[in-house]
């Protein structure tokens, strides 16, 4: 590979700073703490300052790349769907109209897709730091959780305006809890909480092989906390993505407790199902916003959604081979030429139909082609393997993606730092353990290092 001479090249160039630099010789001691902190800052800080620190993560990685010797870049299938993908970006914000306004959306794309990169190159020589990664964004969704608790036991004012409530008694009103996000969001909180709830849930997995009580105990609070919070947030998308959630961690925990553990893995999924079912029975705020999403064009949220879609397929089938450029303030400016009058919006409210819009139907196709791969790598991981911390963590990390991506059908909160940050950890995560590589040094022996 061309890129990978100049690499060696370089390195080769500059081996006297490297064998006098003891920043160079324990530069991966660096770049862990600015990972970490991308997720921690997410949970109070602005995205200017979440998207700042991400871009020391990737200024440290360059430098790593490029002075540091061995490194080099290997491109997976599904990252060459990915490289496609932002190919395809460059050439739609070269033929976007509002060129200044798609330059900004292009520039946040970068830092997603280059954090992805740092992430993944980080972990080829440090996959034993998996377990303090996921433990770190689990830790932010339990915060997040706790304050989600607080604020209900305060019945907060409605901040946002989206919930119908024309039809509803007052004391049927739920009081929609945000967290500590910015910005002050009910459905990106949810969406916040849904994708870490898969890692959250995988810690009672993973304290039950380390044989671990009082994990498993601090787990399985952690995980009603996070479920009862994305419960009052009155996020419908979070309510059919943690819906999802569920099933998932149903069929995949199958292969560990079926054949030994049958009856007592019944009960369990049973509990956790009518103790669902029971909430929503017997809460009407719960019940009556759950049964909205079936309201259609009869709740107004709903109506408003609808709307948004026309709207943007119309956009769409006028710039649908390279879109109108990347970034919400760039839709925004086109959406108002097609929009009914009195329903502006930010977003397509799809994130497929926003990336079709944005950047044409092959961007769309390669991110899906994208995703299908990385399912695909997953899941055959997950089946085969016999290292149960590995298939924790690479389901874990599947199911939170699978999380992200179905809530997308509703909503663009995904486009959202909070989530990109975590959603592309989750991706690299499953890159670095479900690699050939990775599957035949782990398969059938447990590798040591993420045992430590």
């Amino acid at each position: 590979m061309m890129f990978n001479s100049i690499l060696k090249f370089s390195q080769n160039k500059f081996s006297f700073l490297y064998d006098n630099s003891l920043f160079l010789q324990n530069i991966d001691r660096f770049i862990l703490p600015f990972i970490l902190l991308t997720f921690v800052s997410s949970i109070f800080m602005s995205s200017d300052f979440i998207g700042f620190i991400g871009l020391i993560v990737i200024f440290f990685t360059i430098i790593k790349i490029l002075l540091c010797p061995n490194q080099k870049l290997e491109f997976k299938t599904y990252e060459i769907f990915l490289l496609l993908y932002f190919m395809i970006i460059v050439v739609s914000l070269f033929g976007s109209t509002l060129f200044s306004l798609s330059l900004k959306g292009f520039f946040k794309t970068f830092v997603y897709l280059g954090f992805y990169v740092s992430v993944a190159q980080y972990l080829k020589d440090n996959k034993k730091h998996i377990p303090l990664i996921l433990g770190t964004i689990a830790g932010c969704i339990v915060f997040e959780a706790i304050i989600g608790i607080f604020q209900s036991t305060l019945h907060l004012e409605q901040i946002s305006t989206w919930q119908d409530t024309s039809r509803l008694n007052p004391e049927d009103v739920l009081s929609r809890v945000y967290g500590t996000l910015k910005p002050l969001n009910p459905n990106l909180y949810g969406g916040y909480l849904v994708c870490g709830l898969p890692v959250v849930l995988g810690s009672i997995f993973y304290s039950i092989v380390k044989k671990n009580k009082n994990m498993l105990i601090l787990s399985l609070i952690s995980s009603f906390c996070v479920c009862y919070s994305i419960l009052q947030t009155g996020c419908r998308g979070a309510y059919l993505s943690m819906l999802l959630v569920f099933g998932l961690v149903f069929i995949i925990s199958a292969k560990f407790f079926w054949s030994s553990y049958k009856k007592f893995y019944i009960s369990i999924i049973s509990s956790a199902t009518l103790l669902f079912i029971s909430a929503l029975m017997f809460v009407n705020s719960l019940r009556l916003r759950f049964l909205s999403i079936f309201a259609m064009r009869s709740d107004s949220s709903n109506s408003f959604r609808f709307n948004v879609y026309h709207s943007s397929i119309e956009m769409f089938k006028d710039n649908w081979l390279l879109g109108i450029g990347v970034g919400n303030k760039n839709f925004r400016e086109i959406y108002g030429l097609y929009m009914k009058t009195g329903f502006d919006a930010l977003s397509a409210y799809n994130i497929y139909l926003e990336t079709a819009v944005e950047s044409g139907i092959f961007a769309l196709i390669t991110f899906l082609a994208f995703i299908l791969k990385i399912f695909y790598d997953a899941v055959k991981y997950i089946f085969n393997s016999k290292e149960p911390t590995n298939v924790i963590f690479v389901s874990s990390c599947t199911i939170a993606i699978a999380s992200a991506l179905f809530h997308g059908l509703v909503d663009t909160i995904y486009f959202r730092p909070q989530l990109q940050f975590i959603f592309w950890t989750f991706v690299a995560i499953i890159g670095s353990i479900s690699d050939k590589e990775s599957s035949s040094k782990n398969h059938p022996y447990p590798n040591p290092s993420l045992d430590s």
